[in-house]
């Protein structure tokens, strides 16, 4: 009865509002006629005044006891409609939003959050007289059923808002509606956090904030920081034109704010000294904090977005970015110095990045900087290696012997029936190119890139303790208290519910491993059968790249038979490419799914949860194709006469002559190549554009009967069109995709750093831009690292150097060409080793069905041919046996892996031993710091002992004949002297 009741009472409320807000009056307007008719809806801390006007407050009251109307042009200036209240003094510090119910092209107009109890009962009395009106007889039962029901489910989520906002209320958070906007069907609830509440919150969060104390930040005098000196003036052009508030040279003392220590801090101008990034957090905070409890679960901010009761969650922007009319604002000079692509190659200003966005992004900013910096001498490095592939391709003796003609090797065929036999001195120009990546400078550029990792990560680590220091993160995270997630309490308030009616109830109830195990074995299945998949799909592309061989094979056409191998291999690479954008895609759906499943506990935890599985599914699906082409691609063959089939007759494919390494560098040219220009800046560019555009194409559509010009939308309402902020879990999983193309099989392709230079300089400037211009402002968070992803970093740059030791040992001919030249060359050169490394086939001992259709397509018969392999000649006892050559060789590979992986990873732990984390002049500032604070409290409690002695040498206090000392003092104290 009483829910019965209350849907009656919501009912009644919605057929009033059409008759309250029939009046279409502007945001201003509205409000001074309401206060005209109803002076009891507002308290008079919201009366609205404008900033602009000196006596406008006392004005207002006195045009609205006289019934007269404000101008609009005195309350509503842009100022005022963009980033603050009404009465254009207190700002917005963050914005829900909800839906609203429109009716015909009525709207409702803002409204301030007031005495709701007076709004209801007046709401209640108007809607007596309309619900004694009639049903139109046309209405379609069915229909309005449908309507009725949509009305319960609005009353229900606005009963909730009311809760929710009387609780915000409650926490000394100042509120403000605007149900009026210019975007249909959305309200906005505008939220200011007073100075009371900024001091109680930062208190509670233990935010550091600049004291007045000031101290010189010395400059080591050693060689590395004059060097590091002489470096920053010769870049002075390079750095981006912003404004510092304090030198290099000075540094502000930062400590915990407390209310109780108010007089250490700058407190001379409270509008600036908590920042809008500050303001914003420490409102997120009490909004997480804040709960909605009528319902039968306590419901959060979280709660509340998911179930509808708000649509979206945001603090605002500063201001515009373009116009004339934009004032200057932290966002516009980002946008001028940070988002342009005319500054590509200017530093980023991570300073002011950190201001605007918070620390965790400015972090990521800055490790893409440092990345991207550190890619410049790889880049180099990787072009003098390929240039040196270009200098000598006419010198290298075996691609000199296949492309001779004179040497006239006959080679047996490719597949079976539909090929026939070839020559080798048509497989010259795969030979060539091959060189160009597999040579002797191969091996050393290997050697330097993994030390290359090293010394990145090094440096990544100094440059983020320096960023602790100077942002005052150095204590930050020892007292971190992480929320738990609204899913969580749910699940726990559901198994509270469940004990409740049993005996196993405890204090203290939790989660438990067997409560999530199934989820986890969901999570373990569902993985497990997403691996099969690439792993089929991966397969897939094999038998697509082996039938369409033998397909072209059988061709007469010459312009489709003519380079068939290159076809095959490119239009492979570009299905392996779209596979991967695609599944990427469903992966990471699939991953955020099982996460959710998990229902872990805190939103670090299911952070970390949701990158770990992200990071396996999408490393698997990127690399699968080039694992296989790099290690199994011309191993699992066979021979002539004795191949290995799958599926039927599908035959396994081979490797060129000249190895599987120029087909693994295609792939990962075009994967690396394709992931970036598709994946990262087109999808970045072209998908947060369009969506921009449905939204405000949405909007047109719906209130195209009162078509509003963009220029009088309001700040909340231009933040409410872009898009939301998803998180940065997609801008380093690419970039850590990256890295492992970079490193894992920089062997085979040392174009790799190049191409992810030119990519990163690009992807900078690009993800500045859709920070700036097409998403809301993020929430800014705290971090004082990269989380995760360093350790993500970390094991591949290990990974990296085990799998380039196997690149160079098994898929490039790096060890069987040295195992030629200093065991089996006569000479010590590598003439002869194109022949050394061909086995001899007897055309003979091929299976029945198997022998080329066409065994004259040479002009001659065939009675020999030879294959790349080290086998027994036909003619020896043990024919077609692995010959001693092959143990040899096998035996030099294993060698060369082992030798190679201990002396690189030794090299790297000493240089990691060598380079210390943390920078020597920053430890020592950082310990010059705990002195000073030390200094400035003793001082403290010193200057509080002399006032307290001075008030009791001055002061007197009359005491009773039975208190008072024996001896009176020599010199009274006069009663005026203690006033």
């Amino acid at each position: 009865m009483d829910r019965q009741r209350k849907r009656a009472d919501s009912l009644d409320q919605n057929d009033s509002a059409l008759e309250l807000d029939s009046s279409p009056l502007s945001s201003c307007e509205h409000s001074s006629s309401l206060q005209q008719t109803h002076p009891t809806i507002m308290s008079a801390d919201y009366e609205p005044v404008c900033s602009e006007e000196k006596n406008l407050d006392v004005d207002f009251v006195t045009r609205a006891k006289n019934n007269e109307s404000i101008p609009l042009k005195d309350l509503c200036s842009d100022k005022v409609l963009g980033l603050y209240f009404s009465d254009g003094k207190r700002r917005v510090d963050y914005v829900l939003t909800y839906h609203i119910q429109k009716s015909g092209s009525t709207r409702r107009q803002s409204s301030k959050f007031g005495d709701n109890s007076f709004i209801r009962r007046l709401r209640r009395s108007l809607s007596k007289r309309s619900s004694r009106a009639p049903l139109q007889p046309k209405e379609d039962p069915e229909v309005a059923a449908q309507q009725h029901q949509t009305d319960y489910h609005e009353d229900d989520q606005r009963f909730k808002r009311d809760e929710f906002e009387e609780n915000l209320q409650k926490t000394g958070l100042e509120l403000e509606k605007d149900e009026g906007s210019t975007i249909p069907g959305v309200g906005f609830l505008k939220i200011h956090a007073p100075w009371n509440v900024l001091c109680r919150e930062a208190e509670f969060m233990k935010l550091k904030m600049p004291t007045k104390k000031v101290y010189e930040v010395k400059q080591g005098s050693s060689v590395v920081e004059k060097i590091r000196m002489f470096i920053h003036k010769v870049t002075a052009p390079l750095h981006p034109k912003v404004d510092t508030s304090q030198s290099q040279c000075q540094k502000p003392l930062s400590h915990p704010f407390s209310r109780e220590k108010q007089h250490l801090f700058d407190l001379s101008d409270k509008n600036k000294f908590f920042d809008s990034k500050t303001r914003s957090s420490i409102v997120y905070e009490v909004l997480k904090r804040t709960k909605c409890i009528k319902p039968k679960y306590p419901l959060g901010l979280t709660s509340l977005l998911a179930n509808g009761v708000y649509t979206s969650a945001y603090p605002l922007h500063d201001g515009d970015i373009e116009g004339v009319s934009a004032e200057p604002n932290d966002r516009k000079l980002l946008y001028e110095q940070w988002a342009s692509y005319s500054v590509f190659y200017k530093y980023q200003p991570i300073g002011l990045i950190r201001k605007y966005f918070g620390e965790k992004i400015g972090l990521y900013f800055a490790w893409l900087g440092v990345y991207t910096q550190m890619l410049i001498p790889a880049a180099i490095i990787g072009v003098i290696v390929f240039l040196y592939g270009c200098a000598t391709v006419d010198d290298n003796i075996p691609s000199m012997e296949i492309c001779d003609p004179r040497n006239n090797i006959t080679m047996c065929p490719l597949c079976d029936q539909a090929c026939s036999y070839w020559k080798l001195v048509t497989a010259c120009g795969t030979a060539q190119a091959s060189h160009l990546f597999d040579n002797a400078a191969t091996v050393f550029f290997s050697v330097f890139m993994a030390l290359w990792a090293v010394l990145f990560m090094e440096h990544w680590k100094r440059r983020q303790m320096r960023l602790n220091y100077v942002w005052d993160l150095t204590g930050f995270g020892e007292e971190e208290e992480d929320h738990n997630r609204a899913e969580y309490e749910f699940r726990v308030m559901q198994k509270k519910v469940k004990l409740e009616h049993s005996d196993l109830m405890d204090e203290k109830v939790k989660l438990t491993c067997t409560d999530r195990l199934p989820a986890y074995l969901t999570t373990v299945v569902m993985m497990g059968f997403m691996i099969i998949v690439t792993f089929v799909i991966v397969f897939g592309v094999i038998l697509y790249r082996i039938s369409i061989r033998a397909a072209l094979h059988m061709s007469s056409h010459p312009v489709v038979r003519y380079n068939i191998r290159a076809t095959v291999k490119t239009t492979a690479a570009i299905i392996n490419l779209i596979i991967i954008i695609i599944l990427d895609e469903i992966y990471g759906a699939i991953a955020r799914w099982l996460t959710r499943l998990e229902v872990p506990k805190t939103d670090k935890s299911f952070e970390e949860r949701l990158i770990f599985k992200t990071f396996i599914l999408k490393f698997v699906n990127a690399f699968t194709p080039i694992v296989y082409l790099a290690f199994f691609r011309g191993r699992l063959v066979g021979r002539p006469g004795n191949y290995l089939y799958v599926v039927g007759s599908y035959r396994m494919e081979e490797c060129a002559h000249a190895g599987c390494l120029m087909e693994l560098c295609i792939q990962l040219c075009i994967t690396m190549l394709g992931k970036q220009l598709i994946q990262n800046n087109l999808f970045e560019i072209g998908l947060p554009k369009l969506k921009k555009m449905l939204r405000r194409r949405k909007s047109e559509m719906v209130s195209i009967q009162e078509p509003v010009p963009h220029k009088t939308l309001k700040r909340y309402e231009k933040d409410q069109l872009l898009g939301p902020f998803v998180g940065l879990n997609p801008e380093y999983m690419e970039m850590i995709i990256q890295f492992g193309m970079v490193t894992l099989f920089v062997a085979s392709f040392p174009l790799a750093p190049l191409f992810a230079l030119l990519n990163n300089i690009i992807e900078i400037r690009l993800d500045a831009k859709k920070f700036v211009t097409e998403l809301r402002r993020p929430i800014a968070a705290k971090a004082k690292d990269i989380g995760i992803w360093y350790n993500l970093l970390r094991g591949l740059s290990k990974v990296a150097v085990i799998v380039n030791a196997f690149v160079i040992a098994f898929t490039s001919d790096f060890i069987p060409r040295l195992v030629y030249q200093y065991m089996y060359s006569p000479d010590g050169t590598l003439h002869g080793f194109v022949n050394h490394t061909l086995s001899y086939f007897n055309v003979t001992d091929f299976d029945p069905g198997t022998e080329p259709l066409q065994p004259m397509h040479l002009g001659y018969k065939v009675s020999v041919c030879r294959y790349k392999d080290y086998r027994d000649p036909p003619w020896s006892s043990t024919k077609y046996e692995l010959s001693k050559e092959f143990w040899a060789i096998l035996a030099a590979r294993l060698a060369f892996v082992i030798v190679f992986q201990n002396v690189v990873m030794l090299m790297s732990d000493f240089v990691d031993w060598l380079i210390p984390d943390i920078p020597k002049d920053i430890s020592l500032q950082i310990h010059k710091e705990k002195i000073l604070m030390v200094e400035l409290f003793m001082k403290e409690e010193q200057g509080k002992r002399f006032a307290a002695r001075d008030n009791q040498d001055n002061c007197t206090v009359p005491l009773s004949a039975n208190q008072r000392p024996p001896q009176p003092r020599s010199r009274p104290v006069s009663q005026a002297n203690c006033s």
